[in-house]
């Protein structure tokens, strides 16, 4: 009886939920599994808030009529109130189209400072890439930026770009990727490798990120997915750095 039942229990099909919560799984591997934003972590301790501000340009959302409430930053604030439970969690967001990281530092980076969200989640390079800026100044940039914000009290996560294999052999992003690399581990900034996962997902069969433009279904699990991991990162880092250390003898 037990092994007809284990039988039938296989052959039902998964659920929407948990079929989404499994092709997310499918990209863990690739997210940082130790991570430090200590500002972040002081912050949520001291007084259980987390402002946290998505810094980016047209990739973080999503046409109508999901919009904004199913793009990554929304489904983000979702996923860590889950996680963090007992701390306000609040995700806003300054996205502005075709913006270069240059033109970030100089225009936003300034006001976000003044905010003093705990985190700010620059997302980047893709436009760099397109204008054919000078890499070595796009990693000044990142560089000056993640000063900027750091010695206002902000934590910083980088996230790189999407991919597409549309765009992938039409746009040389390699320099670009390298570069931001560079300042995370310089700087000891997460680096969320969006362009990584969405990759990964489409060799695996995960996404059809064929299929993402014209079906905003499939790009609305694509941005779950990112949100889910990467409040997955978040928190993992905040709850790390909230642990007592270790007695010595």
């Amino acid at each position: 009886m037990n092994r007809v039942l284990l039988l039938l229990a296989l052959l039902v099909p998964l659920t929407p939920a948990l079929a989404q919560d499994d092709a997310c799984e499918t990209g863990k591997a690739l997210i940082p599994s130790e991570a430090a934003l200590p500002r972040a972590a002081a912050t949520v301790a001291q007084h259980h808030t987390l402002n946290i501000v998505v810094l980016g340009t047209g990739s973080s959302t999503l046409p109508p009529p999901a919009g904004e409430k199913a793009a990554y930053p929304a489904r983000l604030d979702v996923a860590l109130t889950g996680l963090l439970p007992g701390t306000a969690v609040k995700v806003v967001t300054d996205v502005k189209a075709r913006q270069t990281a240059a033109e970030m530092l100089e225009q936003a980076l300034p006001r976000i400072a003044q905010q003093r969200p705990a985190l700010v989640i620059w997302q980047t390079g893709t436009v760099d890439a397109i204008k054919g800026v000078d890499p070595e100044e796009f990693r000044s940039t990142l560089d000056q930026g993640v000063e900027m914000l750091q010695a206002d009290g902000v934590d910083v996560v980088f996230m790189n770009m999407q991919y597409s294999p549309r765009t992938d052999s039409m746009i040389s992003i390699n320099a670009y990727a390298e570069n931001m690399r560079w300042v995370a581990l310089q700087h000891d900034v997460p680096l969320f490798d969006r362009f990584a996962l969405m990759k990964h997902w489409t060799e695996i069969g995960t996404f059809d990120l064929y299929d993402a433009r014209k079906n905003t279904d499939t790009a609305e699990r694509v941005h779950d997915c990112i949100a889910k991991l990467l409040a997955g990162l978040i928190a993992g880092a905040v709850k790390e750095a909230g642990k007592p250390a270790p007695e010595t003898r």
